[in-house]
C-alpha cells in the first residue's frame, strides 16, 4: 500500500523539520509532499535538506502564495498521478499530531475517508483562547445546518482519503481556496456516496510560526455552504 502526506507550507521552516522526522518515524515506508508557496524564511531549503536523510521526501515549489486549497489541489492530483492508495492531508505546525496516523489506516479498512474530529469527545483543543474556540464550534454547526452533513467536525483539516474519492471529486471544479476548502471536500465526498469515517484527535495549537487566518478567510467559510446547498459556482 503507497502512503502520502500532503503538507503545504508557507514560512513554515521552524516546523517542517521536526515533522518531517516524526511522519517517518510514526508510519512506515510513508512519502512525504511538502507543497510550498515560495516561504520567504527559507521553508523549502530545509525540505531539501531534510530529503537528504529520509526517502520518499518531495518537495513541490510553487512560484508565489496561492492558497491552502490550491495547494491541497495540486497535491492531491500528484497523489492520483502516483497512484498512492492513501493520502492524508495535514498541517505543518503539529496541530495535527503524526501520532494518530497509524489509526487513521487501521479505520481506512472499513471507510473511504476518515476525518480527524476534535468534537467527537466533546471538546479536544488545547491552547485555543475561548473565542476562537467558540467560533470554531459556531463554524461546524452552521455548516452541518446548511449543509446536511451529520459530521461532528465538517472544518478539520487532518484527514485521509482513499485515492477513489479525489478521483471522484472533479478537482479542477474545486471553488474554495481557503479553509473553506475542508468543507467542500467534506461535502462533494459525502454527495458522492462514499463511506466516510470520523476519529477523535485532540488539536494543539501551532508549536511556531503565525496563524494563516484572515477575514477573507472568514468570509469565504460563511459563504460556501450555501453555495455547497444551491450549487452556486463561482
Amino acid at each position: 500500500m503507497k502512503v502520502l502526506a500532503v503538507i503545504p507550507t508557507y514560512n513554515e521552516k521552524e516546523n517542517i523539520k521536526k515533522m518531517i522526522a516524526m511522519i517517518k518515524k510514526t508510519v512506515k515506508d510513508i512519502d512525504i509532499l511538502v507543497v510550498d508557496d515560495n516561504s520567504p524564511d527559507g521553508t523549502a531549503n530545509a525540505v531539501k535538506r531534510e530529503a537528504k536523510k529520509h526517502k520518499g521526501i518531495k518537495l513541490m515549489q510553487r512560484p508565489e502564495k496561492k492558497g491552502l486549497g490550491t495547494a491541497y489541489v495540486e497535491g492531491f492530483k500528484y497523489a492520483i498521478e502516483k497512484k498512492y492508495d492513501l493520502i492524508f492531508e495535514m498541517d505543518a505546525d503539529f496541530s495535527h499530531d503524526p501520532a494518530y496516523m497509524p489509526e487513521f489506516i487501521k479505520k481506512m479498512k472499513k471507510y473511504d475517508l476518515v476525518i480527524g474530529s476534535r468534537y467527537i469527545n466533546g471538546v479536544s483543543v488545547v491552547n485555543w483562547p475561548i473565542r476562537r474556540l467558540m467560533l470554531s464550534k459556531f463554524a461546524s454547526r452552521y455548516v452541518r445546518m446548511i449543509t446536511g452533513m451529520p459530521f461532528t467536525d465538517c472544518t478539520s483539516g487532518f484527514k485521509c482519503f482513499k485515492r477513489k474519492v479525489l478521483e471522484a471529486v472533479d478537482l479542477d471544479r474545486i471553488d474554495s481556496d481557503g479553509y473553506s476548502f475542508q468543507v467542500e471536500m467534506h461535502y462533494k465526498a459525502w454527495k458522492n456516496g462514499f463511506e466516510i469515517g470520523e476519529h477523535p484527535i485532540i488539536f494543539v495549537d501551532r508549536h511556531a510560526g503565525t496563524s494563516k487566518m484572515s477575514r477573507e478567510v472568514i468570509l469565504e467559510a460563511v459563504i460556501m455552504p450555501w453555495k455547497l446547498r444551491f450549487r452556486i459556482r463561482k
